[in-house]
């Protein structure tokens, strides 16, 4: 299947041109194309990265080694956020790690008036998803910005009074992400073409994977506002350590929802009312 996607990347043409056209010969310089790219899979490059495109929610995609290949898998995380956003007007969503922009722009496909910002901490990812945002059709509705997890780094523009200072998100109704969630110790586990070609920061995530998910949610909690929904993809064997990141005197019961294999694939949680305290001493919830 590799080989004949790549070979219509090389004529510039369809599955359907294939098979329609079984006679046709290539030219000396598509067959010295082919044969190099055949050569950059060989040593195991993605096809994505060769190609330079890849599907995501129906729609097209630019990637490349500096972004993290869309995964079907992370369309939950999509699925999830669209759900719950259902009968909101105007909802306000902040995804973390946007990469090449594919969670941001898909929801942003899917919720019309919603306000989105996809933020990133490498500079390189970002052009990716601007473009990406531009060829959608989609930057007027998607504002792309450097930042450490939820800290906006300095320069941005989000805040002119903001001076030198990281600026945080809040009073969001998303705070989405796929995060990088792999263990340094798990390293041996992982494809070879994912160790070698993608991003190590959109794939590795410390010793035991939660480098960037713990801070996410301590984060994500400031920037939400309440009843707001932390909404993360987790690894096959995350679902108990992540939970128990949850405070239960913070977030309200995490939802966790499987992927088509049953594997738990998306953890959300609103952030709970805090409770006010009246005059005479007593606990009372906001409504």
């Amino acid at each position: 299947m590799n080989a004949e996607v790549l070979l219509m990347f090389v004529l510039g043409v369809g599955r359907a041109y294939l098979y329609a056209h079984p006679e046709r010969d290539l030219t000396p310089e598509e067959e010295t194309r082919y044969t190099e790219i055949l050569a950059q899979r060989a040593i195991g490059m993605p096809s994505q990265y060769i190609t330079g495109h890849q599907e995501f929610w129906g729609l097209d995609f630019v990637v490349s080694p500096a972004v993290l290949i869309p995964r079907p898998e992370t369309e939950h995380l999509v699925e999830a956020v669209v759900e719950l956003a259902r009968g909101m007007q105007h909802p306000t969503v902040v995804d973390v790690g946007t990469g090449s922009g594919c969670v941001a722009l898909a929801l942003a496909h899917e919720l019309k008036d919603a306000e989105i910002y996809g933020v990133d901490l490498s500079p390189d990812a970002l052009e990716i998803a601007r473009a990406n945002a531009a060829r959608l059709q989609l930057e007027k509705q998607v504002r792309f910005l450097r930042s450490d997890i939820l800290a906006v780094m300095p320069g941005e523009g989000l805040d002119p009074s903001q001076g030198s200072r990281p600026m945080l998100f809040h009073d969001f109704d998303f705070v989405v992400s796929n995060p990088p969630y792999v263990a340094f110790s798990e390293a041996d586990k992982v494809q070879k073409s994912v160790f070698e070609f993608e991003p190590r920061l959109a794939v590795f995530a410390g010793e035991n994977g939660l480098d960037v998910i713990r801070p996410l949610i301590e984060q994500g909690h400031q920037a939400l506002k309440t009843g707001g929904s932390l909404v993360l993809e987790i690894g096959y064997s995350m679902q108990d350590v992540v939970l128990n990141l949850f405070r239960s005197t913070m977030w309200d019961e995490p939802n966790v929802l499987p992927d088509l294999q049953g594997i738990p694939r998306v953890v959300s949680a609103r952030k709970r009312s805090m409770p006010e305290v009246s005059h005479s001493g007593e606990h009372h919830s906001q409504s």
